[in-house]
């Protein structure tokens, strides 16, 4: 069953309220400026709840409408299934990238975690001026 923009399901339903630790994640998402990544742990040690695995779950479910590539993997490894659609996005915004060795799996670039990581001080490299994003 698909949703269009407005939520609704193919048969016109409106989808369940969004679980409350949810849009908590989602709120952390979208804070997250252009340029910059948080780990799936510092989004759980941001809300002082949960962990890794409920952030990655939460985001799985519900976070297609927030800056999704901006909540990473601790080790910077693309999004296994979206790296490509997450890598567009980060040469976009100009996320710190460490190019991929010859010996890499696909030669994808990871995430330069040293360099992206957002602590949820300040801004990012525009000062968190950039895309707005909306839910």
């Amino acid at each position: 069953m698909s949703q269009d923009e407005t939520g609704a399901t193919d048969d016109g339903e409106q989808p369940a309220e969004l679980p409350e630790y949810a849009e908590r994640v989602l709120d952390v998402a979208d804070l997250i400026p252009p340029g910059r990544v948080m780990t799936y742990g510092d989004v759980a040690e941001w809300l002082g709840d949960g962990g890794p695995r409920q952030v990655g779950r939460a985001m799985a479910l519900y976070g297609g409408a927030v800056p999704w590539w901006r909540v990473v993997r601790a080790d910077g490894a693309l999004l296994p299934g979206s790296e490509l659609r997450a890598l567009d996005h980060y040469r976009a915004e100009g996320t710190p990238l460490r190019e991929a060795s010859r010996h890499a799996d696909g030669h994808l670039p990871r995430l330069d975690m040293r360099r992206a990581r957002w602590d949820g001080s300040g801004g990012g490299p525009a000062d968190g001026q950039g895309e707005e994003t909306h839910r």
